[in-house]
This record gives structure tokens, sequence and C-alpha cells, in this order.
């Protein structure tokens, strides 16, 4: 049962560090230059999940911008938009399934106590 509560702890974990590299790659998408980060998760034995944030070295697309010197190139950041708002919902989701097992866990030791005493 604790085992139960440990797995929806690390869960819930992961969950957050997906949601916040996603709000770190939107709030930098406009830095030019800006490498997005990407959340992978692994299963740690006998219970749980870990999380590996890396850093996705693709290019950005390449723009001019004008200086005193003439037009320059410059590379923008390869953040993408849409793929940010997916994974914040994912990982809402992610997290709200974590917090209802950790929830079913919490009420089904208090029923084990509660019929021990």
């Amino acid at each position: 049962m604790v085992s139960g509560i440990y797995s929806s702890l690390s869960g819930l974990t992961a969950a957050q560090k997906r949601i916040t590299t996603a709000a770190h790659n939107t709030a930098n998408a406009n830095t030019d230059g800006f490498k997005k980060q990407r959340v992978l998760h692994q299963e740690v034995k006998p219970q749980g999940v870990e999380t590996v944030v890396e850093q996705v070295n693709t290019p950005g697309p390449i723009a001019f911008r004008e200086t005193e010197n003439g037009l320059i190139q410059f590379e923008q950041s390869n953040v993408d938009f849409a793929e940010e708002a997916v994974n914040l919902l994912v990982g809402k989701r992610h997290y709200e399934a974590n917090l209802r097992a950790l929830d079913v866990q919490n009420k089904t030791l208090g029923s084990v106590l509660d019929i021990l005493e």
C-alpha cells in the first residue's frame, strides 16, 4: 500500500517536471539561439518514475536583422508553441491521474487503519 503512495508521488514529481520544462521552453521561445528541453520518463524499479531532462540541439529557423553594419544572420529558438501546449496538457493530465491514485491510496490506508482500531 505504501509502495502505491511512493509511485504516485514519483508520478506527481515527473508531471511537475514536464510542466516546468514546457513553461521554461515557452518563456524562452523568443530568445535568439535558445534550445528547447525535452523531458523523458524512465521506470524505476521496484516502482516509480524518474525524469531526465535533455536539451534538443536541432537548429532553429534562420532570420535576418538590420543593424548599423547592415543585415546580420541569426538563429532563432527551436521552440514549437504547439508542441509545448501539448506538453502542458499532457503534464496536467499526468498530474491529475497521479493525484487521484494518491487519493485512492490514502483512503484505502485510512480504511485499513479504521478497521485495525
